[in-house]
């Protein structure tokens, strides 16, 4: 799944309202960056790389198996396969979302 394929996915999910109600960032280095703007209205999910709420920082493969649910967010975190930086909180919401 490309970074394009990943996008189309979550935007699917985010639809017009996450409850996110923040911005959150999967930066996965030079893959590139899947950004959820949670304040818009409707909300929006792009690839342009912005200051965000929240910062996942997780490889293309790791963000592959979180999207296919191979990858459990709390399993995940805890073994260190992504990194979070910013808000926590926004994170913990991110479970309603993927």
């Amino acid at each position: 799944m490309d970074m394009q394929a990943i996008t189309e996915q979550l935007r699917a999910k985010v639809g017009a309202g996450s409850g996110l109600n923040a911005t959150l960032k999967f930066d996965c280095g030079a893959d590139g960056v899947v950004v959820i703007d949670g304040k818009s209205v409707p909300n929006t999910v792009d690839n342009t790389d912005r200051e965000t709420d929240c910062t996942v920082s997780i490889t293309h493969e790791n963000l592959v198996a979180l999207m296919t649910g191979e990858l459990e967010p709390a399993t995940g975190f805890m073994m260190g396969k992504f990194k979070v930086t910013g808000d926590m909180s926004v994170a913990l919401k991110l479970q309603r979302v993927v």
